[in-house]
């Protein structure tokens, strides 16, 4: 269970995200950059902020399963079993996005990368918001992503809200797997 701070941050934070405005958060394994994945210029800023094209898409992390249900209920049984048997945890599936989430999460692919975190943070935060997140390395592109909240406040300044926490330093960045062929991307 989260302290009492720390929900007066994920608040916090939840109405910066409203707001259109990128936060810092703590992931599985690295902090993390979040924003609200339909507002056009949050998704935009939180890129340019990483030096990354908007063309290579992003990934989509929540708290609860259900906030993926449309894109769940057009897999078969087996990749369905694959996907909800690995969460929650670091493993991100790219999926076919059905036209679900704009293109500006996916980037130019017809897939779009989605997971159901372990981080406690990060999926209460979507539980507050009711709806998942982008959530990617807090890190400039080709960078190494921030393990601890000074490296994040070195690549982004110390102005942006921040979620507190701590990452699983001995874990890695999420797996992300493409559930059509069962490929391992990283």
């Amino acid at each position: 269970m989260l302290v009492m701070a720390s929900l007066w941050r994920i608040k916090q934070a939840s109405v910066s995200i409203k707001a259109g405005y990128v936060i810092a958060c703590p992931a599985e394994a690295v902090w993390g950059l979040s924003c609200d994945p339909w507002n056009l210029s949050a998704v935009t800023f939180l890129c340019e902020m990483k030096q990354r094209p908007l063309s290579k898409g992003v990934i989509v992390a929540s708290g609860d399963v259900a906030h993926f249900a449309p894109l769940l209920d057009g897999l078969n049984d087996e990749e369905r079993t694959r996907v909800l048997s690995s969460w929650p945890g670091p493993v991100t599936w790219l999926v076919p996005n059905r036209g679900y989430f704009p293109s500006w999460v996916t980037g130019e692919s017809n897939e779009v990368a989605i997971r159901v975190t372990s981080a406690r943070a990060l999926s209460s935060l979507c539980l507050e918001l009711g709806g998942p997140l982008v959530t990617t390395s807090a890190n400039w592109a080709g960078a190494q992503p921030a393990r601890h909240l000074f490296q994040v406040r070195r690549y982004f300044g110390s102005r942006m809200t921040v979620v507190p926490g701590e990452v699983d330093l001995a874990g890695k960045p999420s797996t992300i797997k493409r559930i059509k062929t069962g490929e391992v991307l990283r």
